[in-house]
């Protein structure tokens, strides 16, 4: 018996889980012309606070291996009235700019995955929401998952 209502309880949690999902879907709309919408429903962690998420925006381009580039551009968080949940959009990626160090003119290019410059954009660790980002055609959106270490480590006098 407890495990027939054990699965009737993990069926219903399943079952629930995903219409909260689909609700919280309502607040994004639809990607506007020209645009993408990108949307990252992380895993249920222990301690949600330990952890960050790291948005990465940029597009693959064919260039050098020598040279370091990056777009400008930048994320924008963006508050949905009458919801409380936030999104992130990137209007305009560009221009590329990059480092003229000099090449071979002969050497191939490679695909490179080439970045929103700047510092990381990092925010906060939520798996009860979708992180939903909007960009414009053509542009990728990547994630990366930052922890802290279990325990503060104490600083010395000095």
């Amino acid at each position: 018996m407890k495990a027939v209502c054990s699965i009737a309880v993990l069926s219903f949690l399943v079952t629930m889980s995903s219409v909260l999902a689909a609700d919280n879907m309502k607040a994004f709309p639809p990607a506007e012309k020209g645009m993408v919408r990108y949307v990252l429903q992380l895993p249920e962690q222990k301690d949600e606070y330990a952890f960050k998420v790291e948005l990465i925006v940029g597009k693959t381009v064919q260039l050098d291996e020598g040279n370091r580039y990056f777009f400008g551009g930048k994320i924008e968080a963006e508050n949905i009235e009458g919801w409380g949940f936030t999104r992130y959009m990137v209007s305009k990626l560009g221009p590329m700019v990059g480092t003229l160090m000099a090449v071979d003119p002969n050497a191939p290019k490679v695909p490179r995955f080439i970045t929103i410059g700047g510092e990381p954009y990092l925010i906060r660790y939520n798996s009860r929401l979708p992180v939903v980002v909007y960009v414009p055609e053509g542009v990728e959106v990547r994630y990366r998952i930052w922890s802290a270490a279990p325990e503060a480590k104490l600083i010395e006098k000095g």
